[in-house]
Protein backbone atom coordinates (compact mmCIF):
# COMPACT_ATOMS: atom_id res chain seq x y z
CA UNK A 1 0.00 0.00 0.00
CA UNK A 2 1.17 3.47 -0.68
CA UNK A 3 1.59 5.92 2.01
CA UNK A 4 2.65 10.04 1.91
CA UNK A 5 5.34 11.79 4.16
CA UNK A 6 3.90 15.41 4.47
CA UNK A 7 5.83 17.98 5.83
CA UNK A 8 3.79 21.28 7.40
CA UNK A 9 5.36 23.29 4.80
CA UNK A 10 3.01 20.80 2.21
CA UNK A 11 5.86 18.79 0.50
CA UNK A 12 4.66 15.69 -0.02
CA UNK A 13 6.38 12.60 -0.68
CA UNK A 14 4.91 9.26 -1.78
CA UNK A 15 6.37 5.82 -0.19
CA UNK A 16 5.58 1.97 -0.14
CA UNK A 17 4.41 0.87 3.14
CA UNK A 18 5.77 -2.12 5.29
CA UNK A 19 4.44 -1.31 9.05
CA UNK A 20 0.94 -0.25 10.17
CA UNK A 21 -1.17 1.39 7.88
CA UNK A 22 -2.78 4.20 9.90
CA UNK A 23 -1.92 8.06 9.81
CA UNK A 24 -0.19 9.00 12.53
CA UNK A 25 1.20 12.66 12.92
CA UNK A 26 4.72 14.00 14.59
CA UNK A 27 8.15 16.11 14.43
CA UNK A 28 10.52 14.41 11.90
CA UNK A 29 13.90 13.89 12.88
CA UNK A 30 17.06 11.64 11.56
CA UNK A 31 19.53 9.32 12.72
CA UNK A 32 22.85 8.97 11.13
CA UNK A 33 23.20 5.44 13.04
CA UNK A 34 24.42 2.45 10.73
CA UNK A 35 22.96 0.10 13.11
CA UNK A 36 20.77 -0.42 16.42
CA UNK A 37 17.81 0.01 14.82
CA UNK A 38 16.01 -2.61 17.91
CA UNK A 39 17.59 -0.40 20.44
CA UNK A 40 16.75 2.80 18.65
CA UNK A 41 12.98 1.64 17.82
CA UNK A 42 12.66 1.23 21.43
CA UNK A 43 14.89 4.54 23.21
CA UNK A 44 11.58 6.25 24.97
CA UNK A 45 13.58 9.54 23.84
CA UNK A 46 12.02 9.10 20.40
CA UNK A 47 8.56 9.20 21.60
CA UNK A 48 6.36 11.63 19.26
CA UNK A 49 9.25 11.41 16.89
CA UNK A 50 8.43 10.26 13.19
CA UNK A 51 12.08 8.71 12.38
CA UNK A 52 13.89 8.97 8.83
CA UNK A 53 17.46 7.01 9.13
CA UNK A 54 19.54 7.80 6.84
CA UNK A 55 21.74 4.04 6.43
CA UNK A 56 20.39 2.88 3.37
CA UNK A 57 19.43 -0.77 4.13
CA UNK A 58 17.48 -1.69 7.30
CA UNK A 59 16.00 -4.53 8.67
CA UNK A 60 18.53 -7.03 7.05
CA UNK A 61 19.40 -8.84 10.76
CA UNK A 62 15.67 -8.82 12.49
CA UNK A 63 14.47 -8.01 15.66
CA UNK A 64 15.87 -9.78 18.58
CA UNK A 65 14.55 -11.08 21.79
CA UNK A 66 12.49 -8.49 24.36
CA UNK A 67 15.80 -8.54 26.46
CA UNK A 68 17.70 -6.71 23.92
CA UNK A 69 15.05 -3.72 24.05
CA UNK A 70 15.69 -0.17 26.03
CA UNK A 71 12.08 -0.54 27.07
CA UNK A 72 9.74 -2.97 26.38
CA UNK A 73 7.89 -1.81 23.54
CA UNK A 74 7.99 0.52 19.95
CA UNK A 75 8.37 4.10 21.09
CA UNK A 76 8.10 6.23 18.54
CA UNK A 77 5.31 7.40 15.87
CA UNK A 78 6.89 6.50 12.79
CA UNK A 79 9.62 5.24 10.68
CA UNK A 80 11.15 6.13 7.23
CA UNK A 81 13.62 4.34 5.78
CA UNK A 82 15.09 3.90 1.99
CA UNK A 83 15.32 -0.02 1.63
CA UNK A 84 13.80 -2.42 3.79
CA UNK A 85 14.82 -5.72 4.07
CA UNK A 86 12.32 -8.15 4.71
CA UNK A 87 14.33 -11.37 4.89
CA UNK A 88 16.68 -11.19 7.81
CA UNK A 89 19.34 -13.32 8.25
CA UNK A 90 20.86 -13.14 12.28
CA UNK A 91 20.74 -16.07 14.94
CA UNK A 92 19.28 -13.65 17.19
CA UNK A 93 16.53 -12.82 15.09
CA UNK A 94 13.01 -13.47 16.17
CA UNK A 95 10.59 -11.32 13.60
CA UNK A 96 11.34 -9.31 10.95
CA UNK A 97 11.08 -5.52 11.33
CA UNK A 98 7.82 -5.36 9.13
CA UNK A 99 5.90 -7.56 11.54
CA UNK A 100 7.16 -6.07 14.39
CA UNK A 101 5.80 -2.79 13.32
CA UNK A 102 2.44 -3.81 12.52
CA UNK A 103 2.38 -5.93 15.53
CA UNK A 104 2.68 -2.79 17.88
CA UNK A 105 0.81 -0.57 15.58
CA UNK A 106 3.82 1.62 13.89
CA UNK A 107 3.23 3.44 10.34
CA UNK A 108 6.37 2.98 8.53
CA UNK A 109 7.44 4.12 4.89
CA UNK A 110 9.68 2.63 2.44
CA UNK A 111 10.96 5.75 0.68
CA UNK A 112 14.06 5.49 -1.80
CA UNK A 113 15.35 9.29 -1.25
CA UNK A 114 16.37 9.69 2.44
CA UNK A 115 18.82 12.14 1.25
CA UNK A 116 16.91 14.65 0.92
CA UNK A 117 14.73 14.03 3.64
CA UNK A 118 18.15 14.63 5.73
CA UNK A 119 19.18 17.65 4.01
CA UNK A 120 15.69 19.40 4.00
CA UNK A 121 16.23 18.93 7.87
CA UNK A 122 19.58 19.86 7.97
CA UNK A 123 18.81 22.79 6.30
CA UNK A 124 15.01 24.07 7.52
CA UNK A 125 15.26 22.61 10.72
CA UNK A 126 12.95 19.96 12.40
CA UNK A 127 9.63 20.52 11.08
CA UNK A 128 6.29 19.00 11.65
CA UNK A 129 5.12 15.98 9.69
CA UNK A 130 2.29 12.95 9.35
CA UNK A 131 2.36 9.87 7.63
CA UNK A 132 -1.35 9.38 5.67
CA UNK A 133 -3.09 6.58 4.33
CA UNK A 134 -6.35 6.79 3.38
CA UNK A 135 -7.33 9.12 6.66
CA UNK A 136 -6.78 12.54 6.47
CA UNK A 137 -4.99 14.00 10.19
CA UNK A 138 -4.13 17.36 11.07
CA UNK A 139 -0.14 18.30 12.44
CA UNK A 140 0.34 17.92 15.94
CA UNK A 141 3.62 18.76 18.05
CA UNK A 142 4.72 16.68 20.36
CA UNK A 143 7.11 19.47 22.09
CA UNK A 144 3.91 20.72 23.72
CA UNK A 145 2.96 17.69 25.43
CA UNK A 146 4.58 16.77 28.46
CA UNK A 147 5.87 13.57 26.96
CA UNK A 148 7.97 12.55 30.01
CA UNK A 149 4.99 11.87 31.94
CA UNK A 150 4.04 9.30 29.31
CA UNK A 151 7.00 7.18 28.97
CA UNK A 152 7.85 7.10 32.93
CA UNK A 153 6.83 4.27 34.77
CA UNK A 154 4.05 4.71 37.00
CA UNK A 155 5.90 2.26 40.23
CA UNK A 156 8.93 1.97 42.51
CA UNK A 157 11.07 -0.93 40.82
CA UNK A 158 13.96 -1.71 42.69
CA UNK A 159 16.91 -3.66 40.78
CA UNK A 160 20.18 -5.28 42.21
CA UNK A 161 22.41 -5.46 45.43
CA UNK A 162 24.60 -3.66 47.08
CA UNK A 163 26.50 -1.05 49.74
CA UNK A 164 25.50 1.62 47.95
CA UNK A 165 21.76 2.91 47.04
CA UNK A 166 21.18 4.93 43.53
CA UNK A 167 17.61 6.59 43.45
CA UNK A 168 16.64 6.38 39.59
CA UNK A 169 14.25 9.11 38.51
CA UNK A 170 12.84 7.64 35.44
CA UNK A 171 12.06 10.25 32.71
CA UNK A 172 11.89 7.68 29.75
CA UNK A 173 15.06 5.66 30.90
CA UNK A 174 16.52 3.29 28.30
CA UNK A 175 16.97 -0.09 30.46
CA UNK A 176 21.48 -0.41 29.56
CA UNK A 177 21.45 2.28 32.09
CA UNK A 178 19.81 -0.02 34.70
CA UNK A 179 22.34 -2.54 33.40
CA UNK A 180 25.39 -0.58 33.78
CA UNK A 181 24.38 0.49 37.29
CA UNK A 182 23.28 -2.98 38.44
CA UNK A 183 27.02 -4.21 36.75
CA UNK A 184 28.62 -2.65 38.99
CA UNK A 185 27.41 -4.01 42.06
CA UNK A 186 25.21 -0.77 43.09
CA UNK A 187 21.27 -1.00 44.68
CA UNK A 188 18.73 0.76 42.03
CA UNK A 189 15.54 1.95 43.33
CA UNK A 190 13.90 3.42 40.18
CA UNK A 191 11.14 5.99 40.42
CA UNK A 192 8.11 7.56 38.42
CA UNK A 193 9.33 11.60 36.85
CA UNK A 194 7.07 13.14 39.75
CA UNK A 195 7.58 10.48 42.59
CA UNK A 196 9.24 12.54 45.31
CA UNK A 197 11.68 10.21 46.90
CA UNK A 198 12.64 12.40 49.96
CA UNK A 199 9.10 13.30 50.77
CA UNK A 200 8.82 9.07 51.03
CA UNK A 201 11.36 9.05 53.07
CA UNK A 202 13.89 6.80 50.50
CA UNK A 203 17.47 6.94 51.42
CA UNK A 204 19.93 6.72 48.89
CA UNK A 205 23.63 7.40 48.43
CA UNK A 206 23.47 9.26 44.98
CA UNK A 207 20.50 10.00 42.46
CA UNK A 208 20.66 9.96 38.23
CA UNK A 209 18.53 11.65 36.15
CA UNK A 210 17.48 9.76 33.17
CA UNK A 211 17.19 10.58 29.40
CA UNK A 212 13.95 11.05 28.18
CA UNK A 213 11.52 13.09 25.28
CA UNK A 214 10.70 16.12 24.53
CA UNK A 215 10.81 19.70 25.87
CA UNK A 216 12.70 19.58 29.67
CA UNK A 217 10.59 22.66 30.86
CA UNK A 218 7.91 20.23 30.50
CA UNK A 219 9.51 17.99 33.30
CA UNK A 220 8.33 20.42 35.81
CA UNK A 221 7.85 18.11 38.58
CA UNK A 222 11.14 16.56 38.30
CA UNK A 223 12.89 19.83 38.25
CA UNK A 224 11.53 20.82 41.64
CA UNK A 225 12.19 17.20 43.10
CA UNK A 226 16.05 17.49 41.71
CA UNK A 227 15.93 21.04 43.24
CA UNK A 228 15.51 19.45 46.78
CA UNK A 229 18.37 16.95 46.37
CA UNK A 230 20.73 19.64 45.16
CA UNK A 231 19.81 21.31 48.13
CA UNK A 232 20.82 18.10 50.67
CA UNK A 233 23.99 17.92 48.33
CA UNK A 234 23.65 14.31 47.54
CA UNK A 235 25.85 13.44 44.53
CA UNK A 236 23.47 13.38 41.22
CA UNK A 237 24.22 12.02 37.89
CA UNK A 238 22.28 13.09 34.51
CA UNK A 239 22.12 11.86 31.36
CA UNK A 240 21.11 13.55 28.21
CA UNK A 241 17.23 14.79 29.39
CA UNK A 242 18.87 14.65 32.47
CA UNK A 243 21.59 16.71 31.58
CA UNK A 244 18.73 19.70 30.98
CA UNK A 245 17.04 19.06 33.91
CA UNK A 246 19.93 19.03 35.89
CA UNK A 247 20.70 22.76 34.67
CA UNK A 248 17.28 23.83 34.58
CA UNK A 249 17.07 22.83 38.08
CA UNK A 250 20.14 25.02 38.98
CA UNK A 251 19.65 27.91 37.80
CA UNK A 252 20.46 27.66 33.76
CA UNK A 253 18.15 27.15 30.82
CA UNK A 254 17.41 24.93 27.60
CA UNK A 255 16.62 25.96 24.23
CA UNK A 256 15.55 23.49 21.11
CA UNK A 257 17.98 22.35 18.73
CA UNK A 258 17.59 23.11 14.75
CA UNK A 259 17.57 18.95 14.07
CA UNK A 260 19.11 17.93 17.38
CA UNK A 261 21.82 15.50 17.39
CA UNK A 262 20.71 11.91 16.77
CA UNK A 263 23.28 9.12 15.85
CA UNK A 264 26.72 6.89 17.20
CA UNK A 265 29.10 9.44 15.87
CA UNK A 266 29.09 12.38 17.62
CA UNK A 267 32.65 13.59 18.94
CA UNK A 268 32.83 14.85 22.34
CA UNK A 269 35.71 16.95 23.64
CA UNK A 270 36.57 16.69 27.16
CA UNK A 271 37.24 20.37 28.33
CA UNK A 272 40.48 21.42 29.23
CA UNK A 273 42.27 18.14 27.33
CA UNK A 274 42.90 16.93 24.14
CA UNK A 275 40.52 13.53 24.91
CA UNK A 276 37.28 13.27 22.48
CA UNK A 277 34.86 10.90 22.56
CA UNK A 278 32.94 9.38 20.08
CA UNK A 279 28.99 9.24 21.56
CA UNK A 280 25.41 8.12 20.89
CA UNK A 281 23.06 10.99 21.18
CA UNK A 282 19.67 11.43 21.01
CA UNK A 283 18.15 14.68 21.56
CA UNK A 284 16.00 18.08 20.15
CA UNK A 285 17.69 20.00 23.19
CA UNK A 286 20.49 21.29 24.81
CA UNK A 287 21.86 23.52 27.38
CA UNK A 288 21.84 26.86 26.50
CA UNK A 289 23.13 28.86 29.78
CA UNK A 290 25.74 26.97 32.14
CA UNK A 291 24.14 27.49 35.88
CA UNK A 292 25.95 29.54 38.54
CA UNK A 293 28.74 27.15 40.00
CA UNK A 294 29.00 24.93 37.12
CA UNK A 295 31.23 24.67 34.72
CA UNK A 296 31.31 23.49 30.69
CA UNK A 297 32.52 19.60 31.06
CA UNK A 298 32.19 18.03 27.41
CA UNK A 299 31.45 19.94 24.10
CA UNK A 300 30.07 18.93 20.83
CA UNK A 301 33.19 18.56 18.60
CA UNK A 302 31.19 19.58 15.55
CA UNK A 303 28.80 22.48 16.27
CA UNK A 304 30.60 23.31 19.66
CA UNK A 305 26.94 23.42 21.44
CA UNK A 306 27.13 22.01 25.27
CA UNK A 307 27.13 18.53 25.85
CA UNK A 308 27.99 18.00 29.75
CA UNK A 309 28.02 20.33 32.53
CA UNK A 310 29.77 19.60 36.07
CA UNK A 311 29.85 21.23 39.63
CA UNK A 312 33.13 23.29 40.57
CA UNK A 313 32.90 21.96 44.05
CA UNK A 314 29.97 19.92 44.84
CA UNK A 315 29.01 16.29 43.31
CA UNK A 316 26.72 16.77 40.81
CA UNK A 317 27.62 16.23 36.87
CA UNK A 318 25.84 15.36 33.59
CA UNK A 319 26.45 14.41 30.30
CA UNK A 320 24.09 15.19 27.08
CA UNK A 321 24.82 12.11 25.16
CA UNK A 322 24.76 8.16 26.24
CA UNK A 323 27.60 6.97 28.46
CA UNK A 324 25.32 3.21 28.06
CA UNK A 325 25.14 3.70 24.47
CA UNK A 326 23.08 0.34 23.29
CA UNK A 327 23.19 0.97 20.36
CA UNK A 328 26.67 2.33 19.61
CA UNK A 329 30.59 2.91 21.43
CA UNK A 330 31.40 2.46 24.74
CA UNK A 331 34.03 4.56 24.78
CA UNK A 332 32.28 6.53 28.02
CA UNK A 333 31.66 3.50 29.89
CA UNK A 334 33.61 4.90 32.83
CA UNK A 335 31.32 7.97 33.54
CA UNK A 336 29.18 5.49 35.48
CA UNK A 337 32.27 4.51 37.43
CA UNK A 338 32.88 8.31 38.02
CA UNK A 339 29.88 9.07 39.26
CA UNK A 340 29.85 5.96 41.58
CA UNK A 341 32.89 7.07 42.86
CA UNK A 342 31.51 10.15 44.14
CA UNK A 343 28.93 8.30 46.42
Amino acid sequence: MKGHLIFSDGTVIEGESFGHEESVAGEIAFSTSMMGYPESLTDPSYKGQILTLSYPIVGSYGVPDRKYWESGKIQLSGLIVSQYIDTPSHFQSKQTLSSWLKKEKIPALQIADTRFIVKKIRDEGASLVKIEFEKKIEFIDPNKENLVAQVSTSQVTTYGKGTKTIVLIDCGVKENIIRELVKRKVKVIQVPWDYDFIEAGIKCDGVLVSNGPGDPKMADKTIAIVKKVLEKKTPVFGICLGNQILALASGGDTYKLPFGHRGQNQPCELVGTKKCYITTQNHGFAIGKIPPGFTPWFINGNDKTNEGIIHKSLPFMSVQFHPEAAPGPVDSTWLFDEFIGRL
